[in-house]
């Protein structure tokens, strides 16, 4: 049986509180996936980190797994250039200033316990340079390591740059034997224009996922039913009762859907027994 979880992405730009998770649980997830946006989950307040851990050990809500950080600022990126965290960074400095910033994150694990960090390689549209290779091998490689020792596993996501198709993660396993497992991402593997192929070439290392449509070609992170994905029949790919992964939705907050919470619930049901979200 394939878990129906969330991922705190839907309400990113609102500071995470435990208002927030009552809400969620509330609505019928069983776990999450907390994004770390600092606007939103800032791993680096202690203060807020500690408040959440006393919730998390009260409630039946489990934290399923961290995105790890995509921006060091609390605006999105908007700072500038220099708020990306990218760890195809060639100059070692800003590297290494990278993985701490991830690192920062995975230190959540000490309070609340999770099982997987979620983790990009390069950034939107980035093309493939050879030269980053190295850059990419020791970030994962300290990453790994430092998550390991705290019980949490590394998942490296699909994402839409010449890095992160399913080819080149499995060229990327095959060349530094990391042996890393992956998080699946439907929305991504769309907008390659074969959501098919990308599953086949990941399946057998797929721990989690993320769900959301699009129009197939902007990372739009719809709610399923808004975009051009075909759900009955990705479903039927994701359905995979030799290995359950989890079915979590990744989405983006819609201002016309008044009951977000309640509403995504409906729809991963729905998703669950492959039926057309309408």
């Amino acid at each position: 049986m394939q878990q129906l979880l969330l991922s705190t992405h839907l309400f990113v730009r609102h500071r995470l509180t435990s208002v927030w998770l009552d809400r969620v649980w509330n609505a019928g997830f069983p776990a999450v996936e907390i994004f770390c946006a600092r606007q939103h989950l800032d791993y680096r307040d202690k203060a807020q980190i500690a408040e959440l851990g006393h919730w998390f050990r009260d409630s039946e809500l489990k934290l399923h797994s961290l995105h790890a950080p995509m921006y060091t600022d609390e605006v999105w990126g908007r700072s500038g250039p220099q708020a990306v965290v990218n760890i195809t960074e060639t100059a070692k400095a800003r590297r290494i200033a990278m993985v701490d910033e991830i690192k920062r994150a995975i230190e959540v694990a000490d309070t609340i316990p999770f099982r997987y960090l979620i983790q990009h390689i390069g950034v939107h549209g980035e093309e493939y340079e050879e030269r980053k290779l190295d850059a990419i091998f020791s970030s994962l490689e300290e990453l790994k390591v430092f998550a390991g020792q705290r019980g949490v596993e590394l998942l490296l996501e699909n994402t839409p740059n010449q890095f992160s198709s399913a080819a080149r993660l499995n060229e990327l396993l095959a060349q530094t034997h990391l042996n890393l497992n992956f998080c699946f991402d439907l929305g991504h593997a769309h907008m390659t224009g074969n959501i098919a192929r990308e599953f086949e070439a990941m399946k057998d290392r797929i721990r989690s996922t993320h769900l959301h449509d699009n129009n197939g070609s902007e990372d739009q992170h719809h709610f399923p039913g808004k975009g051009s994905i075909d759900w009955p029949a990705a479903m039927q790919l994701l359905a995979s009762p030799s290995n359950p992964f989890p079915l979590m939705l990744e989405l983006r907050e819609d201002p016309a859907i008044e009951q977000p919470l309640q509403e995504a619930k409906r729809i991963l049901d729905k998703l669950a027994h492959h039926t057309v979200p309408s």
